[in-house]
């Protein structure tokens, strides 16, 4: 087993900080704009105007105060332990239950609980656990999220709409999933189940911003095509931060007085600012593998194929070109296909985004997993953060993966944790 997940874009450090190494072999004007996206990136923005120099424009309505509030040491997020809990590391979505998700008419496509000064933040989301029984007897008990917005300042949401709470993902490897080429996924889909597997993975095909229809692979639900485009898409709608790509901030008429918060710019982040602050994404090495001969490592790969876990989280793809040599004809190991698949009635959320169904979601990778609790201080998995560990995370799939988690279920203990061992390497 190749231990280089991100071929030559992989780094070795295995400490706390690494998810935050830049690939080998940068040159020098890469490195400094890493340097300085790095900055961008880790530097809480504040409102305008600042009074000293600082990253100014944050808000009128916003989620964190920078990239690091919810990527800690560029890791996944967190959701909330209970409704006190202000370390959560979260976004909430809103889309109506039909229309692909049609934002909500009062609060727009995203739920904010801060607010600029003399604004009330548009309300604050309550977050009851509930245990759900597990009917294997795997682990104690399953926990799904109830979400509710609560002292909403401009009126109910309207009854259509759904909320979505999504913890951020990993943002290291982004640049090495731009790459892939869109012909790749293309051949890896089969929407109508032609192979009659049960598994019907489909590209989230979607515009850029020339128009052209592209292949969405990145977020939950594959909506963004490049790493540009996921970067301007979290700075405005996670902090209120306009961009060249994305100029203007989600206003509702029901939020007018918002208008009246004083801008940082026009937009507030430039456009060398933004692309130091995209490159340093895309720079992001990937972590190494670990233990990959010990025997209960091996073992476990060979589970993991063996009940259909690989049919979606696929071991290897092949990127094309990128203007950055470490990036470019890579073979990676992030054990995704990229698609979307329909995960069954457990994981559904009500709400479409795109031309992504409600059940529908993107194939986590899972390179770094094993990782995520040594850099973050917690694992949270699944879009939500619901699941405290893999064996949780598995037997919330269904649909499409119901085979895999049935097949999971009806291993011994012991080749439970051969595959444990085999994601822990990951």
């Amino acid at each position: 087993m190749d231990p280089r997940s991100g071929g030559d874009a992989t780094t070795f450090d295995s400490t706390r900080v690494a998810f935050t190494q830049h690939v080998p072999s940068t040159t020098p004007d890469q490195l400094l704009a890493f340097a300085f996206g790095n900055r961008i990136f880790s530097t809480p923005w504040v409102e305008a105007p600042a009074s000293v120099e600082q990253f100014d424009g944050l808000g009128p309505f916003y989620s964190a105060r920078s990239c690091s509030g919810c990527h800690v040491r560029d890791g996944r997020g967190r959701p909330p332990a209970d409704p006190a809990d202000s370390t959560r590391a979260i976004v909430v979505k809103l889309g109506a239950a039909h229309d692909e998700g049609r934002p909500d008419p009062r609060y727009g496509s995203q739920f904010s609980e801060r607010a600029a000064r003399g604004l009330p933040p548009e309300g604050t989301l309550s977050v009851q656990w509930e245990d759900v029984p597990d009917s294997t007897g795997i682990v104690s008990a399953l926990r799904r999220p109830r979400l509710s917005a609560v002292s909403t300042a401009y009126g109910p949401l309207d009854p259509d709409t759904r909320l979505s709470m999504r913890i951020a993902p990993v943002a290291f490897g982004t640049g090495l999933l731009e790459a892939v080429p869109d012909s790749l996924l293309a051949a890896l889909e089969d929407p109508n189940d032609r192979d009659a597997d049960g598994i019907s993975g489909r590209v989230h095909w979607v515009r850029d911003p020339s128009g052209a229809r592209r292949a969405g692979r990145l977020g939950w639900k594959a909506t963004q095509v490049t790493v540009a485009g996921q970067v301007a898409a979290a700075l405005v709608g996670d902090m209120g931060i306009t961009s060249p790509q994305r100029p203007h901030e989600e206003i509702t008429d029901a939020e007018s007085a918002a208008h009246r918060v004083p801008s940082g710019g026009d937009p507030e982040i430039d456009g060398q600012r933004l692309q130091s602050l995209i490159d340093y994404c895309r720079l992001l090495a990937v972590p190494a593998r670990r233990s990959v001969h010990e025997p209960a490592v091996v073992r476990g790969a060979k589970a993991f194929a063996e009940i259909g876990c690989t049919s979606c989280h696929r071991p290897t793809l092949v990127t094309g070109n990128a203007d950055i040599a470490a990036l470019s004809h890579q073979v990676i190991h992030p054990y995704t296909d990229l698609l979307l698949h329909d995960l069954g009635p457990a994981l559904d959320d009500g709400m479409p985004e795109g031309d992504a169904a409600s059940r529908e979601w993107r194939t986590a990778p899972l390179w770094g997993i094993g990782l995520a609790e040594r850099v973050g201080g917690t694992r949270f998995l699944l879009h939500d953060g619901r699941a405290r560990s893999i064996d949780e995370a598995i037997l919330w799939h269904g649909g499409e993966a119901e085979r895999s988690r049935r097949a999971y279920a009806a291993l011994s203990k012991e080749a439970r944790m051969w595959v444990t061992a085999f994601i822990e390497s990951l």
